[in-house]
């Protein structure tokens, strides 16, 4: 997204300069597409113990980190004293511990970190956002939260790197950070107290073996046993996933890259070794006064989410249903039934409905064209305001690193939760995070 983004659409904000990866397959990949694509000039490509030579070279001024969550900390923080800014995908690192050398490493440097949240540009979550600022329920006194991940896209982080809680902290921090960081921004306000409960209940061989299934396999690519595996994932080119085609980019993403470093991107989502949860609840208590009621499921019929807000003087209630995907392959673009926009995406269904004290719901109009592009929209806003400048946002999309910290130590506090069966106190957290 950003690469592209660089050398299409905001070609004239920041110039691309170079590429830096643990595989040089997927870095010639991505060379390959933006010299074809967007005759964009070859990039030079650096390991990651070549990074600080990287920055040196090519006179780096911010440095885009978008590796697996669990060396996120490692990238920013060697920048930072390299003299860049950076700019980092969610989650901004896993652990209280990786977090807390990223606060030492700005109060060092004083290099700016930008934390990329597009949830919040999606102009269906800035509507949200915009009736709630409005005071139209009043004070927001509760959430219950819903978050749906469908077969398709919930199995692919079992699948992936994803899979192993040390490398992405699981779903609470990697996929629900997302979903904190709206309720974050949308109730302006920080999480102060966190129990969760949660296990893994639908993926995973042992869950596989008590549903009676007796056929396994190691990976879906050139097993007889997966062929007709609907969760399986098949990266030749001529693979299925899920009954729709793969494409060509995972493949030479993937495939013809494992002779590097023996990444498997086609795990078996009924395999061992997954130490993620794929169902976990949440109690959230804000400094504002607020409790959320939060739900993860990642092995849903259907994507998309249900949020809704009580009020002192009413109700909103949210609804949407989103497009599924997998990582690196292609959207399914009959999200809900839901057919083309018209704007180069998928109808992502959305009902936002406002109830006041003694009021029949009144239904809140959102922008036309909220699914065009990922993240309901938000991605291409969030590039924009990255690479360009947010200007005077009434609404605070813009995140900087506090709001990155908020968002993890709700995730960060939930597996604590699970794992020492008790509340965690999140202001201690964060104080121990902020320590320099």
């Amino acid at each position: 997204m950003f690469a592209e983004g660089l050398a299409d659409g905001f070609r004239e904000y920041g110039r691309l300069v170079a590429l830096c990866d643990t595989n040089r397959t997927r870095m010639r990949v991505m060379n390959e597409r933006l010299v074809a694509e967007y005759d964009h000039d070859q990039l030079p490509e650096y390991r990651p113990d070549e990074l600080e030579r990287m920055l040196a070279d090519n006179t780096v001024d911010t440095l885009i980190v978008t590796s697996i969550d669990r060396t996120h900390h490692q990238y920013i923080t060697r920048a930072m004293h390299a003299g860049c800014d950076v700019i980092t995908e969610k989650p901004r690192t896993t652990d209280a511990e990786k977090a807390r050398s990223i606060h030492r490493a700005i109060a060092r440097t004083g290099r700016n970190l930008t934390v990329t949240f597009n949830y919040r540009y999606a102009p269906r979550n800035s509507t949200v956002k915009e009736v709630l600022q409005s005071g139209a329920i009043g004070e927001v006194k509760s959430v219950h939260f819903e978050w749906l991940l469908d077969t398709r896209h919930g199995a692919d982080y079992f699948r992936r790197w994803h899979r192993d809680k040390r490398n992405s902290g699981g779903l609470m921090v990697h996929k629900a950070t997302h979903h904190f960081d709206l309720v974050n921004w949308w109730l302006a306000s920080r999480p102060i107290e966190v129990s969760a409960w949660g296990d893994l209940v639908f993926y995973g061989r042992a869950n596989a073996e008590a549903r009676g299934e007796t056929r396994f396999y190691d990976r879906g690519t050139g097993r007889a046993v997966a062929r007709d595996d609907p969760f399986a994932l098949d990266l030749s080119a001529s693979g299925k996933i899920n009954r729709l085609s793969a494409s060509e980019k995972l493949k030479r993403l993937y495939l013809d890259a494992e002779h590097e470093d023996g990444y498997l991107r086609d795990q078996s989502v009924f395999s061992d070794g997954i130490s993620i949860e794929d169902d976990v609840g949440v109690l959230v208590r804000y400094e504002s006064g607020a409790v959320m009621t939060y739900h993860l499921t990642a092995y849903s019929p259907w994507e998309g989410y249900r949020v809704m807000f009580n009020g002192s003087q009413g109700r909103l209630e949210y609804e949407v249903v989103e497009a599924s995907y997998v990582s690196g392959g292609q959207e399914d673009h009959n999200a809900g039934g839901g057919t083309e926009n018209g704007v180069g995406g998928p109808v992502e269904p959305v009902r936002i409905s406002v109830q006041r004290h003694w009021s029949h719901p009144e239904q809140v109009v959102v922008e036309e064209g909220s699914g065009e592009g990922g993240h309901g929209g938000g991605d291409r806003r969030l590039l924009h305001d990255v690479l360009v400048g947010s200007g005077d946002d009434p609404l605070g999309r813009a995140a900087d690193h506090i709001a990155g910290t908020d968002s993890i130590l709700t995730g960060i506090a939930a597996n604590l939760s699970m794992a020492r069966n008790r509340p965690i106190d999140v202001e201690a957290l964060r104080e121990r995070v902020m320590s320099g």
